[in-house]
C-alpha cells in the first residue's frame, strides 16, 4: 500500500502537541494522588490527531486474515466460519446486557439457553451430563480429569496417578494431566497414528486413572480400535477420556459416549462455530457419562419444572464461579439451532468430504505418506519431488502471495516436512478447487523455479522475515529515541 502512514508504529507517526480529544471541563474538582501511586516520569504515549489514529488502524486493520475474508485450513484447528446470526443473537439487549451477579429470577431467559445447550451437546454426544463452567477448551481438559481424580478418590482407590496419553496426542493433554497432579504415561502409535493396542496392554494395571484419546486422531484418521481400548481401560478399572478437539467431523455419524468414553470436553469454538483464538473467549464444556454426574463441578443450573436457578454445593469440585463464558455459549445454542436435527448430521460427512477432496487431488505432486479415507484433515510431507529443495514452510510463504492462509506446519512431528490441511464443511466447491489449483501452481513452481518459491511471499507488506532472529531477539516493546 502506498501510503506513508502505512508500515509504521502509532509512536513513530506522533507529533508533540497534537491531539485527537477535546474532555469537557472537570466538574468534580481537583484530587491529588498519593507520591506512592504518581509517576516519577511522563507516560511516553503517542500524540496524533484523530484521523491520524484511524488511519492507521484501518489500514492495518485491512491486513488481518481472518476466516471471514479468505481461506483458512488451519489442521487441527477447525477454523471454520462464524454465521453472523450468532453474534446478532449474542448481542440481544436481553443477553448482553446481563450482569453475571444479578439474581436467577431475572435472568430465566439466559439460564434456560444454559439448560439447553447442556441437553443438546447431551444429545449429539451421547453423554448424560455437560457444565458449561470451563473458560476454555485446556480448561475443560482439566476440569474433566480434575473429574476423574475426584471419582478415584471418593472410592479409596489413591493409587490411581496414571494417565496414559498417546504419543501422538495434542500437547495439551500430557500438560492438562501434569497440571492435574498426575503422572503422563505414553503410549506408541502406528505409523497412521491409532494407538499400538498390543503396546497399551503391557500399561494397565491397578495405577491407571485414565486414558485421554482424541478420535479421529491428530493425523485425521478414525480409531477403528476404540471399543477394544475402551474395554480395556475398564477391565483394569480406568476411566476414558475423550479429547472433543477433533468432534467435528464425527457429527451425524457417531457419539462418543457409544464409544465408551466416561469423560470429555468440546471445543465450542471448534465444533460450534464461536469465534476462535484471538477471535473471542473460548468455551470447554465437559460431558460425564451416567453415574457420574454428581461429580460435575458446581455452580450448576438447575430446573424444577417452573423456574431455573443456580444452585452451588460446597462439596463439589469447583472450576470458578460463573457458569462460563455466557456470549459463547449463547452463539453455539444460536448455530446449533439455525442447523437442527436434520442438518447438524450433515456437519461430519461434509467435513471428511471437503477433506478426502483435497488430498485425494493433490497427492500427485504431495507426498503423502498415510493412504486410505482421512476425516476431516490429513497431512502431507511435503512436496514429492525433493529435488527442488523446497520446504514447506517454502510452500507455506508462497500461499500468502495467492491470498491464502497457510496451513499447518511441521505438526504433527510424526514427518519431516508435515503440511496439515482442513477444509472444514462450510468451505464451497469453489473455494476448495481454487486452492487446490494454488497448490498445484506452487508444486509448479517449485519444479520450474525454486528461488520464486524460496524467496516468498513477495505479495505481502512485509516480505520472508527471519524467524530464528525474531524468536531470538524479540522486540515486544517500543522504545522511544531521544530528541538530538
Amino acid at each position: 500500500m502506498n501510503n506513508k502512514l502505512y508500515g509504521h508504529l502509532i509512536f513513530e507517526l506522533s507529533r508533540p502537541g497534537r491531539k485527537g480529544y477535546s474532555l469537557p471541563a472537570n466538574p468534580f474538582g481537583d484530587y491529588t494522588l498519593p507520591s506512592s501511586l504518581r509517576r516519577e516520569t511522563d507516560a511516553s504515549l503517542p500524540e496524533c490527531d484523530e484521523m491520524t489514529v484511524v488511519r492507521h488502524y484501518t489500514n492495518h486493520s485491512a491486513n488481518n486474515f481472518g476466516v471471514d475474508n479468505g481461506f483458512y485450513p488451519l489442521g487441527s484447528c477447525t477454523m471454520k466460519y462464524n454465521p453472523v446470526i450468532n453474534e446478532e443473537t449474542a448481542m440481544h439487549p436481553g443477553f448482553s446486557g446481563l450482569h453475571p451477579l444479578q439474581p436467577a429470577s431475572t435472568c430465566q431467559g439466559a439460564l434456560e439457553v444454559y439448560s439447553r445447550l447442556q441437553q443438546a451437546l447431551s444429545a449429539i454426544t451421547g453423554l448424560s451430563e455437560f457444565t458449561l463452567n470451563p473458560f476454555a477448551g485446556a480448561h475443560g481438559e482439566l476440569t474433566g480429569l480434575m473429574i476423574i481424580r475426584s471419582y478415584h478418590e471418593r472410592r479409596g482407590d489413591h493409587q490411581r496417578m496414571k494417565v496414559i496419553v498417546p504419543d501422538t496426542a495434542h500437547g495439551t493433554n500430557p500438560a492438562s494431566a501434569a497440571v492435574c497432579g498426575l503422572e503422563v504415561v505414553e503410549v506408541k502409535s502406528h505409523a497412521d497414528g491409532s494407538v499400538d493396542v498390543d503396546d497399551l496392554r503391557g500399561l494397565l494395571d491397578d495405577t491407571v486413572a485414565a486414558m485421554m484419546m482424541t478420535n479421529p486422531n491428530t493425523l485425521g484418521m478414525f480409531e477403528r480400535e476404540i471399543p477394544e481400548i475402551a474395554r480395556l481401560v475398564h477391565d483394569c478399572g480406568g476411566l476414558m477420556y475423550y479429547d472433543g478437539a477433533n468432534l467435528n467431523p464425527l457429527l451425524g455419524a457417531c457419539r462418543p459416549g457409544d464409544m465408551g468414553f466416561d469423560v470429555m470436553h468440546i471445543n465450542l469454538h471448534k465444533t460450534f462455530s464461536t469465534p476462535h483464538g484471538g477471535g473471542g473467549p473460548g468455551s470447554g464444556p465437559v460431558g460425564v457419562r451416567k453415574g457420574l454426574e454428581h461429580l460435575l463441578p458446581s455452580p450448576r443450573v438447575t430446573f424444577d419444572g417452573q423456574q431455573y436457578d443456580i444452585t452451588t454445593d460446597s462439596d463439589a469440585l469447583s472450576v470458578g464461579k460463573y457458569l462460563g463464558n455466557f456470549a459463547v455459549i449463547v452463539r453455539a445454542y444460536t448455530y446449533i439451532l439455525s442447523l437442527g436435527r436434520e442438518h447438524i448430521r450433515m456437519v461430519g460427512p461434509l467435513a471428511t468430504l471437503n477433506a478426502n477432496y483435497i488430498k485425494e487431488s493433490l497427492k500427485d505432486l504431495y507426498l503423502l505418506p498415510i493412504e486410505g479415507l482421512c476425516k476431516h484433515e490429513f497431512v502431507f510431507d511435503g512436496l514429492k519431488d525433493k529435488t527442488t529443495g523446497v520446504t514447506t514452510m517454502d510452500v507455506a510463504k508462497r500461499l500468502l502471495d495467492y491470498g491464502y492462509h497457510a496451513p499447518t506446519i511441521y505438526f504433527p512431528l510424526l514427518f519431516h516436512e508435515s503440511l496439515m490441511i482442513e477444509p472444514t464443511e462450510s468451505e464451497s466447491l469453489d473455494t476448495i478447487n481454487g486452492f487446490i489449483e494454488v497448490m498445484r501452481r506452487i508444486a509448479e513452481e517449485a519444479a520450474t523455479d525454486p528461488d520464486q518459491v524460496k524467496t516468498a511471499p513477495h505479495n505481502t507488506p512485509i516480505g520472508r522475515v527471519d524467524d530464528v532472529l525474531a524468536a531470538k531477539h524479540p522486540v515486544l516493546t517500543y522504545k522511544q529515541m531521544q530528541q538530538q
